[in-house]
């Protein structure tokens, strides 16, 4: 017997490998996703804007890496001795100009570069209501705390989202024509829209992804259902984090765990548990790290590292060779004492 109601995913006719490189543009909850796909050692670029929500903002993102668009000094503002892109997360600002323009600018170039010769682009959307500053007219993609009162407020409609994004998506196929595709929707609730307004909100969001898979075809297009695994099987406040509104870890960890059965290749599967292995080795936090057992086990760690890397070359274990050979040092030197 069943206990709950199970979301069926069908196999993509297409998956990810360690081969392959994926970008990822959307919600908080797309980082969610993308740091367990970078802590299992996967080639990706995660959100070169920021947390992005709404699919204007995203479509605006992806069209300024298309034109390798530079940004200059009047296109920051100054707000509380920050300089601010209307643009750009918060991540990005700085209290020096020429400092936020840099990072504003090197990601750019370097996220241009990456995708065009991308393999997955994945596109999470979170809300269908922007925000539009009215001096400028432009959907901003973060507000920076400026008074509510500069900006109007309004919802997408479907057909505004799916035509923006039937000319975005043949552009980016003309640079990048073997690119594939993902939407996802956030099963995060914007509370702050309103309960019933998060729901035309989510509805506008799905009926839009649902035109552009159904217009473009799944050769091309697939579309994850995060959203209705949320909603339907892990339909319980336990699943949720303290402000009952965010994803707990448990949810994310069994969101992603639905992810990689239906996207990521058996082999990829196989290699992810032994990079995961040596991830929980680098966490772990030794009682007592003068031990020769720990000795050890820092040097089997290293021998684990250097089979893999023979086998898969293009895997970055840069971080914990370096934290490794730093113990193992330590671990010399107090002996030498």
């Amino acid at each position: 017997m069943s206990f709950f109601t199970e979301i069926q995913i069908p196999e993509f006719p297409w998956k990810m490998d360690y081969s392959k490189s994926m970008m990822l543009m959307g919600s908080c909850f797309s980082e969610n996703i993308g740091q367990k796909l970078i802590d299992l050692k996967f080639k990706l670029d995660m959100n070169p804007f920021g947390i992005l929500y709404n699919p204007e903002s995203i479509a605006n993102s992806l069209k300024i890496l298309l034109q390798k668009r530079i940004f200059t000094e009047g296109d920051l503002f100054n707000d509380q001795g920050l300089w601010n892109s209307f643009y750009h997360h918060s991540r990005f600002s700085d209290t020096d100009r020429q400092i936020a323009l840099k990072k504003i600018n090197s990601r750019i170039l370097s996220s241009h570069e990456f995708m065009k010769t991308a393999d997955f682009l994945i596109i999470t959307f979170g809300t269908a209501w922007v925000y539009e500053f009215k001096e400028t007219g432009e959907i901003v993609s973060n507000c920076h705390k400026v008074p509510a009162s500069e900006f109007k407020r309004f919802r997408l409609g479907v057909s505004e989202i799916t035509e923006t994004y039937r000319e975005l998506l043949e552009q980016i196929w003309k640079i990048n024509p073997a690119m594939k595709v993902i939407f996802t929707v956030s099963p995060i609730r914007h509370w702050k829209d309103g309960a019933i307004e998060n729901q035309v909100s989510k509805a506008t969001l799905l009926l839009s992804v649902d035109r552009l898979i159904t217009g473009f075809g799944n050769r091309v297009c697939g579309y994850f259902p995060s959203y209705e695994i949320m909603m339907d099987e892990l339909r319980d406040y336990r699943f949720y984090a303290e402000d009952m509104l965010h994803l707990s870890p448990v949810a994310t960890d069994y969101i992603f765990d639905k992810f990689s059965k239906v996207m990521l290749s058996k082999k990829s599967d196989t290699v992810s548990k032994s990079v995961l292995k040596i991830r929980k080795a680098f966490e772990h936090r030794p009682v007592n790290p003068k031990t020769v057992a720990f000795k050890k086990f820092i040097q089997q760690n290293l021998l684990q590292i250097n089979q893999l890397i023979k086998q898969y070359p293009y895997l970055d274990f840069s971080a914990e060779v370096s934290h490794f050979e730093r113990e193992l040092a330590l671990f010399k030197n107090d002996r030498n004492l």
